[in-house]
């Protein structure tokens, strides 16, 4: 299989969003409160240019859970 950038990307929205549901899963564990306890990164460019005005907002909920599941699938996209 050729490794492309795309590839790359899908690989690591995979590892981001497997993290996130694993991390989901285990906040029921009081125990594992370290692991799935997320922090909000939030980006939000706006502009207002007279004939056209946006507003984008992109967040992002890490945690450390998710952040192992980035590694991993970097590591399995290595792998391939």
């Amino acid at each position: 299989m050729k490794k492309n950038i795309w590839m790359f990307l899908l690989f690591i929205l995979i590892g981001l969003l497997t993290g996130a549901l694993v991390s989901r899963w285990l906040q029921a564990v009081p125990g594992l409160d370290f692991l799935t306890k997320s922090y909000p990164i939030t980006w939000s460019p706006a502009a207002d240019l007279l004939i056209l005005s946006y507003d984008l907002t992109i967040k992002l909920d890490v945690s450390l859970i998710s952040i192992i599941g980035l590694i991993a699938s970097i590591w399995l996209y290595r792998k391939m």
